[in-house]
């Protein structure tokens, strides 16, 4: 795991700067993000016009792909643009 200032990343393999492939961002950051609570993301997991992006579990902690929740922003900034 990496640590800087103001985030844990979890990274399975190094990674360049520009590949966000393989980087994950865990619950709290995926809350802090978007401004909500843990069961707001609870409610966006199981609501499947969401389409919100499903976490890995490790134990019982959650992580999600970062280009996963990009990939979801950008169709939401799509469809709400439309």
């Amino acid at each position: 795991m990496r640590k800087d200032s103001s985030h844990m990343v979890f990274m399975p393999q190094p990674a360049d700067a520009g590949n966000t492939q393989n980087m994950f961002i865990p619950a709290r950051h995926v809350r802090e993000r978007y401004k909500v609570s843990d069961m707001t993301i609870w409610r966006w997991l199981r609501d499947e016009q969401m389409a919100f992006p499903q976490p890995l579990y490790l134990g019982r902690y959650r992580y999600w792909r970062i280009a996963e929740i990009e990939a979801w922003e950008r169709a939401h900034a799509e469809k709400g643009a439309a």
